[in-house]
C-alpha cells in the first residue's frame, strides 16, 4: 500500500510541475542575467536564438518548449573616453640661489709716511 502511495504522490506531483508549464524566455532570461551578474560579470550579452541556428557563445538554457536556446558570450568591458590630460600646472620655481655674501676682508692698512 505504501508503494502505491508513493507512486501516486510523485505523480500527482510531476503533473503540477508539468503544469506549471515551460518559462518564457524572456523570464529565463531574465533570472539567468541575475545569476550571471551575481558572480561579478559586468560586460556580457544573453541573446535568445533558435535551437538550429549557429551562435557564439556558450549555451546556458533552453526554452520555448526546447525550440530557442539562450547564448551567453563575453564581451569587452566598454573603454573609458579618454579625455585630453589635463595641462600640466607649472612647477613653482624656486629663486636662483643668491650667492652667499662673503664678508668683505679689511684693506691691509698702508704705512703712512
Amino acid at each position: 500500500m505504501k508503494i502505491v502511495a508513493s507512486i501516486v504522490v510523485l505523480f500527482f506531483a510531476s503533473v503540477l510541475a508539468y503544469a506549471q508549464g515551460p518559462k518564457s524566455c524572456e523570464d529565463l532570461k531574465a533570472e539567468i542575467a541575475k545569476k550571471v551578474e551575481a558572480n561579478g560579470a559586468k560586460a556580457y550579452t544573453l541573446e535568445i536564438v533558435a535551437k538550429d541556428k549557429e551562435a557564439e557563445g556558450k549555451q546556458v538554457g533552453t526554452c520555448g518548449g526546447g525550440t530557442m536556446k539562450i547564448m551567453y558570450l563575453r564581451t569587452s568591458p566598454p573603454t573609458a573616453t579618454t579625455t585630453a590630460p589635463e595641462p600640466a600646472t607649472p612647477a613653482k620655481t624656486a629663486a636662483p640661489a643668491k650667492p652667499e655674501a662673503t664678508p668683505k676682508k679689511p684693506a691691509p692698512a698702508t704705512p703712512k709716511p
